[in-house]
């Protein structure tokens, strides 16, 4: 039994008794049955000369710079406080980074001491493997303009793919640096983009001589010609100055005749006001005793006009009070008559409904002994002679007409024999009612309108229809000629 105490940057991997996985501390006894093994954790660069190959197929080499060492930070379960602590209870290394070092790769490296550097390089080339793998894959992504212009994009995708390498042996990259690419055997492209650039870079300055030697030179002569135009422009502006000068001694000189002129024709107004206004008042005051006479003479007339004017109100006031009193009683006298008049009306209304109201009880009465209210009427009519009346008014009516009634048959109906005997059915009976027909309804035709219809599609009437038909017309002519 003995108590083990790491380094500071190294850690204590204890197994055996008493320790179900692996025990990771700084500093702890080792129990009989127990073994402890010292790891480093110390990080360290791997610097490699990559040759990789663009999206392009432009091989190139791509100088890399990695410091990588275990993750002491990331102590998963076995941390003393760890937020994600219970997710990774079920797991053989708990999620503990170091942990997961020293069982994959700290055992094989701490076997045996004269054997460091066997171990040293079997480390060396799993974290070179996965950084060789994983920047393959990137580079074969992207092409050349977004290696260049997304630099940093491209070092964090370099960083975040290795990383989640790294992870599953509990490792952990401290810095990574990118430095400049280089062309790889057999290939000028970088060298040719570099001459490109030193040769644009070189026309550029000799432009940029060009242009400072055109600048100076314009620069020069805009001085010497701002430097005359100043002269031309200040000797301009003096001029102006001084005529400005003498324009404004002729304005001021202007302007005194002028105020002199404005004092004397004020004084000249005040003068002639002031008359005005004397005048001017002495007319009022004229005016004032004139007013007041006139006023004077007003009020005397008017004492005397308003004496007529009461005694002339007070007559016509009497004679109007006479007229009132003599309208006011002929509209009593005729409102007293109008109602004596009215009254009669009411009392001549009242007897005519009493005796309508007598005489449709008596008609009441009537219609009871006659046996309704018809049985009366058919009596009044006749009473009347009303009956007598109508049959004269129809009689008068068809006086002197001759209506022209037509009456016809068709032989035996219900198709028997003409001697009323059915000795069966006649299948062209109808086909003959219908040709007996025409005759007689050719004739009514004729006599009730006058038209005569064509022989030569409803036949010819016989000779004896023709002659009374004439005989029928000519005693027509000779009634309506009588």
């Amino acid at each position: 039994m003995s108590y083990k105490i790491a380094a500071p940057d190294e850690y204590l991997a204890i197994t055996g008794m008493n320790v179900k996985n692996v025990l990771i501390t700084k500093a702890a006894w080792v129990w009989p049955f127990q073994r402890c093994n010292r790891f480093s954790v110390q990080p360290h660069d791997y610097a490699m000369n990559l040759q990789a190959m663009t999206k392009e197929k432009l091989q190139f080499l791509l100088p890399v710079v990695f410091t990588i060492g275990p993750d002491v930070n990331s102590r998963g379960a076995n941390a003393r406080f760890g937020a994600d602590a219970a997710d990774h209870d079920g797991d053989e290394d708990r999620g503990d980074a170091l942990m997961k070092y020293a069982m994959l790769l700290a055992d094989s490296s701490d076997k045996v001491a004269n054997h460091r550097g066997k171990e040293t390089q079997y480390l060396d080339n799993i974290v070179k493997g996965i950084i060789e793998g994983e920047t393959r894959v990137l580079v074969s992504s992207m092409t050349m303009e977004e290696i260049f212009t997304e630099r940093e994009e491209f070092k964090r995708r370099i960083f975040r793919n290795i990383q989640g390498e790294l992870d599953q042996f509990g490792l952990k990259i401290y810095n990574a640096n990118v430095k400049e690419l280089k062309d790889a055997e057999g290939s000028t492209y970088f060298q040719s983009l570099s001459q490109k650039a030193h040769e644009g870079a070189t026309n550029q300055a000799r432009i940029d001589v060009a242009d400072a030697q055109l600048r100076g030179n314009v620069g020069e002569a805009d001085r010497r010609g701002q430097q005359e135009r100043q002269i031309a422009k200040i000797n301009a502006e003096t001029a102006v100055q001084k005529t400005d000068r003498d324009i404004e001694r002729a304005t001021a000189e202007a302007n005194l005749a002028t105020q002199k002129t404005n004092l004397h024709r004020d004084v000249e107004i005040a003068r002639i006001q002031a008359t005005r206004a004397t005048e001017s008042k002495d007319e009022d005051l004229k005016k004032d005793v004139e007013v007041k006479r006139a006023a004077a003479e007003l009020e005397r007339l008017r004492a005397s006009d308003v004496v007529k004017a009461t005694i002339n109100r007070e007559a016509k006031q009497q004679a109007a009070d006479a007229k009132a009193y003599e309208i006011e009683a002929e509209a009593k006298a005729q409102f007293e008559s109008a109602n004596m008049v009215a009254d009669a009306n009411l009392q001549k209304q009242l007897k005519e409904a009493e005796g309508i109201t007598a005489m449709a009880g008596a008609y009441g009465k009537l219609s009871e002994a006659f046996g309704g209210p018809d049985n009366l009427l058919r009596y009044m009519m006749i009473k009347e002679g009303t009956y007598i009346q109508l049959a004269n008014a129809n009689a008068a009516a068809v006086k002197g007409m001759q209506p022209k009634i037509s009456v016809w048959t068709t032989g035996a109906q219900g198709g028997g024999s003409e001697d009323g005997k059915g000795t069966g059915q006649d299948s062209t009976a109808a086909m003959r009612n219908v040709y007996q027909l025409l005759p007689p309804l050719m004739s009514t035709i004729h006599d009730q309108t006058g038209i005569t219809l064509p022989e030569w599609q409803f036949g010819k009437l016989p000779s004896s229809e023709l002659a009374r038909r004439d005989a029928e017309s000519s005693g027509s002519k000779d009634h309506r000629s009588r």
